[in-house]
């Protein structure tokens, strides 16, 4: 059984606001739980951040560290930022969505991974442990967004 994990917020704030913030590798460590650094080590074909551009991470999940590359395959701000894993621990796709509502915007995080035989037996808890993380993410990104004095 494959990961594949998707949680959903409405975020009190434009589309804009929520994905210059959110799709900015700069502020991974701000919101993101269990990330310890992030830092571009590839450019994109065209320079900086765009398709083709790589993320190194240092994460904590599961009282493990580890670190894993991420090359965005797919970036369409403020809607869309889609990450693949190019090096780390197992496959893995993150994509990110945001999309406006009356309200605010509708934020959506999906995690998809491989299903690696050691992970079998463990995927219910994986898949929970992922969903608690990623919905503390949500959170943490709106609070971020809206205490005073936030990042606009």
């Amino acid at each position: 059984m494959p990961l594949d994990v998707t949680v959903e917020r409405v975020i009190p704030l434009p589309p804009e606001a929520v994905a210059a913030y959110a799709m900015d590798w700069r502020h991974d460590t701000e919101w993101t739980r269990g990330i310890r650094s992030a830092a571009l080590t590839r450019e994109a074909d065209t320079g900086g951040f765009g398709v083709g551009a790589e993320v190194t991470r240092t994460a904590r999940f599961l009282g493990r560290s580890f670190d894993y590359v991420l090359r965005v395959a797919g970036y369409a701000p403020p809607r869309m930022l889609d990450l693949v894993s190019v090096a780390g621990p197992g496959p893995l796709q993150m994509t990110y969505t945001f999309e406006p509502t009356r309200t605010g915007t509708f934020a959506r995080i999906r995690v998809r991974g491989g299903s690696a035989p050691h992970h079998l037996l463990a995927a219910p808890l994986i898949s929970r442990q992922v969903r608690t993380a990623l919905t503390a993410d949500l959170h943490a990104l709106e609070a971020r967004l809206t205490a005073p004095g936030a990042p606009q």
